[in-house]
């Protein structure tokens, strides 16, 4: 299996979210400028939609109609977005701080969002309380709040399982939540794996890292996550690359990236095949050979893997599981004569047997 690139488009800043529609012939970009942009996969044809976040647009996903997006942004807020007008039909204040990540229920009647700003909460720098409830779910018909949860700030991902009935949520400090919708805001199962965090011992004493993706597996027996691990320096970016599979009813590690076959950066990205065979986890390079890759779901070992250069930010399948989509930005440019140049990407890969 490997990964073959088809088309690389630009996009006029970095893209901080993605969502596809099934068939993979279109994409919806969240990006830095605040904007939400609809992109033709084949052709790489962009139009920005009319509303904006007011700071930058942090995700989106798209409902099962193809009609509506909704995207979230460091502003708080949450926009509807109707895909055939680009016009925004609703808006809804989620948020007192930044949203780091939406997910939709697979039925897509609920999205959940994540928050939380790292505080220190005592002379250990260890984080302070969260100053609102930092997951919370919604209804994707009515924009009603319709559940929250609490967490330990900053909450960095987010998941539903294949069935819709739990939500998981992590955090920087590496601890994982997983609460029933249904049965209150006690979690069901929740863990700590410190193989996700750094506390910074040279130049700037804090705690850095935390699981920046999560996706269950299609079967719903394991939850992935994603990240960067230890490092002495957090400023350097130069942690060992690192995914992690759970038994999340036991809070119990089933897997990790082998020795020898990861290099150092954060990873941003986790997503599995629609089948269940194979995973793929991606990211931002410091040291190694790659930064995006695929995995085997049956022992966990690499199959193959791409270096593209440029920050990922976001990895899809397409409903068939034959392309995949990746979004980022290629570095991050200042403008020359007050123009931006064009630093966001989508990239489309064929996934070849």
């Amino acid at each position: 299996m490997k990964l073959t690139l088809a088309h690389d488009h630009k996009l006029p800043t970095g893209v901080l979210g993605l969502a596809l529609k099934p068939d993979g012939s279109r994409a919806f970009a969240a990006c830095v400028d605040g904007s939400l942009y609809s992109v033709d996969l084949e052709t790489g044809a962009n139009e920005a939609f009319e509303e904006k976040h007011q700071s930058f647009a942090s995700g989106c996903v798209l409902l099962p109609d193809g009609k509506t997006v909704i995207s979230g942004g460091y502003d708080g807020m949450l926009l509807w977005h109707d895909v055939e007008t680009r016009r925004c039909l609703r808006k809804v204040k989620a948020h007192n701080f930044w949203n780091w990540q939406l997910t939709l229920s697979p039925d897509g009647t609920r999205l959940a969002t994540v928050t939380g700003q790292y505080l220190p909460g005592g002379w250990k720098y260890e984080p302070a309380d969260e100053n609102e409830p930092c997951a919370k779910v919604f209804d994707t018909a009515s924009g009603e709040r319709v559940a929250e949860f609490g967490h330990v700030p900053p909450v960095l991902s987010c998941a539903f399982s294949p069935d819709g009935r739990h939500l998981a949520a992590a955090n920087m400090m590496g601890e994982v939540r997983i609460w029933n919708l249904k049965d209150g805001s006690k979690p069901v199962s929740q863990w700590t794996s410190p193989d996700f965090t750094s506390w910074g011992s040279i130049k700037t004493h804090h705690y850095c890292g935390g699981i920046y993706g999560l996706a269950f597996s299609p079967d719903g027996a394991t939850l992935l996550g994603c990240g960067m691990g230890p490092m002495n320096d957090p400023m350097a970016g130069n942690g060992k690359m690192t995914w992690q599979r759970w038994n999340w009813l036991k809070g119990e590690k089933v897997d990790q990236i082998k020795d020898g076959q990861h290099g150092s950066g954060l990873m941003e990205a986790v997503a599995w095949n629609p089948d269940g065979s194979h995973f793929v986890m991606a990211g931002k390079q410091a040291q190694g050979t790659w930064n995006a890759a695929i995995f085997s779901a049956a022992d966990g070992s690499l199959i193959h893997s791409v270096d593209t250069k440029k920050r990922i930010t976001h990895a899809q399948f397409t409903a068939d599981g034959q392309t995949l989509v990746i979004s980022g930005a290629n570095g991050q440019p200042q403008p020359k004569d007050n123009v931006w140049p064009s630093w966001g990407r989508l990239q489309v890969y064929r996934v070849e047997v």
